[in-house]
């Protein structure tokens, strides 16, 4: 089985997310860090192939996101996180750029991707390039591929009113009121145990890249 090891820690975790069992297991979770780290290389590399804003040579360390929570402001005051999550964006896991997202978890494997939350600019830009092209994104996401991959994108935080400055009548109404534009794919645990799992993780973002060149042509970024 591919993947064991992190399923093995996660799992663990999830039964002992306090300080001094994790310091008593850091070795378990430096092992399944390096696992995480070790798919998401090939990921990249995969991604590289069709995405040239991608390159094989990003290194997966500066796409993986920390373990470690920042509980000030969260009810929830355990210390770590349950998953292993890593966004594949041009600059890495900090960027602002359209990207990739891949989120591992036992009972929770799935990859997403676009702009999620958007700040402002970036946001009126892209509603724009939809008032003007709105055909083309509605041909994206409507094509065989996407639909087979990602059904629809998601309506997370979606308005329920036009957005200021548009036309209520203009015919994109729907996607224009979109806050993020993320498309989502969710994985079984047993295709993680796969191994050609990179390769659909990959296929799974081809799907997703003529979605992720619109958002980026439209922010110019």
């Amino acid at each position: 089985m591919g993947n064991e090891k992190i399923f093995s820690f996660l799992k663990a975790l999830k039964k002992n997310n306090n300080r001094e069992w994790f310091e008593k297991n850091k070795n378990k979770y430096l092992d399944a860090k390096a696992e995480f780290e070790f798919l998401i290389h090939d990921v990249i590399k995969g991604i590289s192939k069709f995405d040239k804003r991608i390159g094989a040579d990003m290194e997966a360390k500066d796409c993986v996101f920390r373990i470690y929570k920042d509980v000030r402001f969260s009810k929830d005051k355990t210390p770590y996180k349950t998953h292993f999550g890593a966004s594949i964006s041009p600059g890495g896991r900090k960027s602002h750029v359209a990207g990739y997202y891949f989120h591992m978890q036992p009972g929770s494997v799935f990859l997403a991707g676009g702009n999620w939350q958007p700040e402002p600019a970036q946001l009126q830009a892209i509603r724009q390039e939809i008032d003007y092209n709105g055909g083309k994104l509605t041909g994206i996401i409507n094509s065989k591929t996407f639909k087979k991959y990602f059904g629809s994108l998601s309506e997370e935080d979606k308005l329920k009113t036009m957005p200021k400055g548009f036309d209520k009548d203009n015919k994109h109404i729907e996607l224009l009121k979109l806050k993020s534009f993320i498309a989502y794919h969710e994985m079984s645990d047993k295709k993680a145990a796969a191994k050609d799992f990179d390769k659909q993780i990959s296929n799974g973002f081809k799907a997703m890249f003529p979605f992720i060149l619109f958002l980026r042509e439209a922010a110019d970024n």
